[in-house]
């Protein structure tokens, strides 16, 4: 089966990633205010607190964009509440021809939003369908919904830009942002939002970075003291992505050894193995029998994770093998029998190797 995983970052660009967050820092907060757990509330003339203004304006120098804005319910209400600034209710926006992400489809729905599918893997395709629609905004998941998905991020902004140079486009940059060479926003979108759950950070706090214009609109109507992403959260944030990008590279560099022992054999019952975005950079494994939910208990009781937390939280340091997202069985309904996903989290190869080794002789 041929698979396209998102390129990863290498363990050199990311440790260089992690100095450039930390340069970002020291241009916005003296060091006395680092060594503290931050404000509270609707502070006078800023209606929030001053250490998360600093830690949005923090965000926006390091990823080079106009602006950043941390929000309340991590990724999904990031890109819900950047899908009603960008594009708006009851409008029409353009995403691709596969399953859409359910929480992604819960917002489109709530906002009264109308879809229009494309192939985002053919270019052509995405432009015919812009110049054949009256679409108002694009949606653009940046890892994969189907196994053989393949664009380039880069690359369809630019076609739809092409196309229409005003059209807003959102990215949901969960699973990707500080993995790849960069999120949506510094690729030419308007709005890129991710979960910094995912990125080592604190429960529950969305960010999205990008337009100035459409996170204005935002931060003016966010002005109840309850809405307020509090000081202290807002240093959780950078504590944790300051870690995440050497962490992740690290985890990519395990998937792809794992995926290569496995398919020379290591492991028996195991018939083949490959890396993939889905939506994390996982290894998904084709089993002999369709036995996925046994291995999966067996693998639990061997110090496996049973389920995903945030996805690579500060919480999953031992590897996770799971079933595989919703998305790809909505693609492939069997799959939930005859295919498990690993994530190796913060383990080594040998520990995970071990672990499958011995659930299968279990099952």
């Amino acid at each position: 089966m041929n698979t396209y995983p998102l390129k990863s970052l290498t363990l050199e660009e990311a440790t260089n990633l992690q100095f450039k967050l930390v340069d970002s820092i020291t241009r916005f907060f003296p060091g006395n205010e680092i060594l503290t757990r931050g404000d509270l509330g609707v502070v006078k003339g800023l209606n929030q607190p001053i250490t998360t203004k600093k830690t949005e304006e923090t965000l926006a120098h390091f990823f080079g964009c106009e602006s950043a804005l941390l929000v309340r319910g991590s990724g999904t209400n990031a890109i819900r509440l950047a899908l009603h600034s960008a594009v708006g209710t009851g409008k029409t926006i353009l995403v691709h021809q596969a399953p859409i992400y359910p929480t992604t489809k819960v917002s489109i729905d709530m906002l009264g939003i109308n879809t229009i599918e494309a192939n985002f893997n053919d270019l052509s395709e995405v432009k015919q369908c812009l110049n054949k629609h009256e679409i108002d905004g694009v949606l653009i998941q940046v890892t994969r919904q189907k196994i053989d998905d393949f664009y380039d991020l880069e690359e369809l902004i630019g076609t739809i830009k092409s196309v229409d140079k005003t059209i807003p486009i959102v990215t949901d940059d969960n699973y990707s942002a500080l993995k790849t060479k960069g999120i949506g926003s510094q690729l030419g979108g308007n709005l890129a939002c991710f979960s910094t759950f995912k990125l080592l950070g604190p429960e529950g706090i969305g960010c999205i970075v990008g337009d100035k214009i459409y996170l204005d609109k935002l931060k003016q109507e966010n002005y109840s003291g309850g809405g307020q992403v509090q000081g202290h959260e807002a240093l959780d944030v950078l504590k944790g992505l300051i870690y995440a990008p050497v962490s992740l590279a690290i985890s990519s560099k395990v998937s792809e050894e794992l995926c290569d022992r496995i398919n020379k054999g290591e492991v028996p019952g195991l018939e083949s193995a490959f890396v993939v975005n889905a939506q994390s950079k996982v290894v998904v494994i084709n089993l002999k029998e369709n036995n996925a939910k046994k291995i999966i208990e067996a693998a639990t009781t061997l110090g496996a994770l049973p389920h995903p937390v945030g996805a690579e939280s500060k919480y999953e340091f031992a590897p996770l093998v799971y079933r595989v997202s919703g998305t790809f069985r909505s693609a492939n309904p069997l799959a939930e029998d005859s295919m498990i996903r690993i994530n190796p989290n913060r383990a080594g190869v040998d520990t995970i190797i071990r672990i499958l080794k011995k659930a299968m002789s279990i099952v």
